[in-house]
């Protein structure tokens, strides 16, 4: 079995640290820390950038020599209002310090130093439906291909509701072949609500040469390293979650199951 399904090592502090190396692959790094009160995540970026994520509650940040103050007012990350988040440089460190409970994910992909740290949220992020009947989900498109702010990163939430499937039709992105396909890695760190729920993800190659099926948790993060990815939320239970991609080319273009693409036809 591929080791697709990372759990999170505890409920306080750090408790997932996926670098490229962890991940078997080459660009994707996803880090989550969990922070109470008075608790302090600081790193250098190396040769690498950085987009922070408040997923819920506050901290004060500093990064790339400046004061960016209190980040962060979604207190609970399924109040779906648009999150708090900084683009920080490679050759630059950051550091957060929570001043209420708070998580805080880590986004990164190698940077070339073409882009300043910069605020990309709340403003600018605006929460968008996609999909029609139970393949609609809302999306905050925090660093997509629109937004100029990365060199690598490309950087999204999505809400699923209960009963509900996205990253579907199912659809792959895992060849450097722009402008059919891009090459991009992928992360989801997921979810729940209520938080005791699960979710589902199937990863999956035409060929069959990888095919897992995931019961997805809460804090849980699932890889993509290449195939088609499709999730679902069970009835009475609403998922999130924070999609990190990176690849050889900020673009972001894919294809089709082509088992199901007639239901990307049928409701275009």
């Amino acid at each position: 079995m591929a080791d697709l399904l990372r759990k999170p090592t505890g409920a306080r502090g750090k408790v997932h640290d996926i670098t490229p190396e962890r991940a078997g692959w080459g660009y994707v790094g996803f880090s989550l820390y969990r922070l109470e009160p008075g608790d302090v995540a600081a790193e250098a970026t190396g040769d690498r950038e950085v987009i922070l994520v408040l997923v819920e509650g506050k901290a004060t940040v500093q990064a790339a020599g400046q004061n960016w103050g209190e980040m962060g007012d979604r207190m609970d990350v399924f109040e779906k209002t648009p999150p708090h988040c900084l683009y920080v440089p490679n050759g630059q460190d950051w550091r957060a310090v929570a001043t209420t409970a708070c998580t805080l994910a880590v986004c990164t992909a190698p940077g070339q130093g073409n882009h300043p740290a910069q605020r990309l949220g709340p403003d600018g992020i605006t929460l968008t439906p996609r999909g029609k009947d139970t393949n609609t989900r809302y999306v905050n498109n925090i660093a997509m291909e629109a937004r100029d702010v990365a060199d690598s990163l490309l950087v999204t939430e999505v809400y699923t509701p209960a009963g509900h499937w996205s990253s579907y039709p199912s659809h792959r992105h895992d060849e450097d072949d722009f402008p059919n396909m891009t090459y991009l890695e992928e992360t989801y760190y997921m979810r729940l609500n209520p938080g005791q729920g699960f979710g589902i993800q199937r990863v999956y190659t035409e060929d069959g040469s990888l095919d897992e099926t995931m019961a997805v948790k809460n804090h849980d993060v699932t890889l993509v390293p290449k195939g088609h990815h499709p999730c679902g939320a069970p009835y009475g239970y609403e998922m999130y979650y924070l999609n990190v991609m990176a690849g050889p080319l900020r673009k972001w273009r894919f294809k089709n199951d082509p088992d199901h693409d007639w239901i990307a036809q049928r409701d275009a």
